[in-house]
């Protein structure tokens, strides 16, 4: 059972009493930090190699494409074996593919396939990682403070969105070779080095967490065994709609992998500039995180999800149509921030709803929905940003966003009026889901 391993903090901040939440938590900052940075270098190089809008979207695709593949037997590992040595082994893996990257900027590569190649393998392991990762949070803090511990996942995860891509778009432009003179290294091959500083000190701290969390599946792997998170997801409609609005919301509505063309087209700015607009979602976020954390939400959470997603639709809307580098950091400032009250209402509703010998395969086919959304969203982007023009296919995309909203509202009213974050409230309003649980 997870004890406190230091005095009470103030309120909102219940869940940093508990050592290995504040090691996990700092791991994940780290390797957020490296990712995010090495995700501006890989689009800026991908772009100065090829100007297309549609070879920055197949980044996401490479991305994408390991989750859908490898969804059933991540899920199903993240249940069957400790999740903190599948974590482990996981990010090792990222860290041996961020090497290649590397070397591949050393060589000054112009294939891009190769690249493509490496953001697969590193696909893989995220695929892998996702579901134990968001699985073993439950293992960190007890019940109580689940919610809490949630919305700091969130807010450390975004701050490091605000420093990493800033970050990332400074190192590719670090003049090393004027400390170093004769250095090779340079543009992305620095932000890759630093990107396996920071997967490296992410092993450090996982390996030194005390948490264990075993076997949590004990029934012998069948195909029911395997299945048993989509079947659950399928029939426990609260789930099943939170997931599919997020998946179609940001399929419809995100840009990221369109920001290299606003900055450099449009808003006339450089890889700082890329940075910045990269960094903008996350900053809204941190500040709502704060604000969530202090003041939870207490009631009528499945309005507030709707109102949140609705907000983010109308603020892509602007961004696309902004010339203005204010307004337009504005804009996703204001995205970012209504995001993340909608992340941390479904992200409660996925574990709460979850019996925990499930939480591996149900978060897993969350992943998928969250990765057919950004990677995925991303290649969308890019095929129609390639069709239509950037500007025009994210207003596009802002719109649709905003019609899914309304839609959704009406297609999933469970969903609509999810009133409490809590076991107890989620169980009274389905109560099929307690016939759904299996024996752990």
């Amino acid at each position: 059972m997870t004890t406190p391993s230091s005095p009470p903090p103030r309120r909102g901040f219940e869940a940093f009493a508990y050592r290995d939440f504040r090691q996990f938590q700092f791991a994940r900052m780290a390797a957020v930090l490296g990712a995010e940075a090495q995700a501006v270098a890989v689009a800026w190089q991908v772009y100065s190699i090829t100007h297309r809008a549609l070879d920055l979207g197949y980044t996401g695709l490479a991305l994408f494409l390991p989750g859908l593949l490898f969804l059933l037997p991540a899920g199903h590992m993240a249940d069957r074996f400790d999740r903190r040595r599948v974590i482990l082994v996981c990010y090792a893996l990222q860290c041996i593919c961020t090497a290649a990257l590397g070397m591949l900027a050393l060589d000054n590569t112009r294939n891009t396939l190769a690249i493509y190649a490496v953001l697969f393998c590193i696909g893989t392991g995220r695929a892998f990682s996702g579901p134990a990762s968001a699985a073993i949070i439950p293992h960190l803090v007890p019940e109580e403070h689940f919610v809490n511990a949630v919305t700091w996942n969130g807010a450390f995860f975004q701050f490091a969105n605000i420093v990493g891509p800033a970050l990332g778009g400074l190192l590719f432009t670090f003049p090393l070779a004027h400390w170093l003179p004769g250095t090779r290294l340079e543009g992305a091959g620095i932000v890759y080095v630093f990107t396996m500083a920071s997967l490296l000190l992410f092993l450090a701290l996982v390996a030194s967490m005390q948490v264990r969390s075993g076997r949590m599946e004990h029934r012998d792997f069948s195909l029911k065994v395997l299945l048993a998170g989509l079947q659950y997801v399928r029939r426990a409609h609260l789930l099943l709609g939170s997931f599919s609005l997020d998946l179609f919301v940001v399929l419809l509505g995100g840009a990221t992998a369109l920001l290299p063309i606003f900055a450099h087209e449009i808003l006339r700015q450089g890889p700082r500039g890329l940075g910045l607009l990269r960094a903008a979602p996350a900053a809204g976020s941190v500040v709502m995180s704060f604000v969530i954390a202090r003041f939870p939400l207490r009631r009528r959470t499945g309005w507030w999800l709707f109102v949140c997603v609705s907000i983010y639709g109308a603020a892509m809307v602007i961004f696309g149509l902004s010339r203005l580098v204010w307004l337009s950091l504005a804009a996703l400032f204001v995205a970012g921030a209504a995001d993340t009250i909608s992340v941390m209402i479904r992200g409660s509703l996925l574990q709460l709803a979850t019996p925990p010998a499930m939480r591996g395969r149900v978060s897993a086919v969350n992943r998928l929905f969250i990765g057919a959304s950004n990677e995925l969203g991303e290649f969308e982007s890019g095929l129609t940003a390639q069709w239509w023009g950037a500007v025009r296919a994210t207003v596009i995309g802002g719109v649709g966003a905003l019609a899914v909203a309304g839609l959704w509202s009406t297609l999933f009213p469970d969903l609509r009026k999810a009133d409490e974050l809590t076991a107890e409230s989620l169980l009274a309003q389905m109560p099929a889901l307690v016939e759904m649980r299996p024996e752990s």
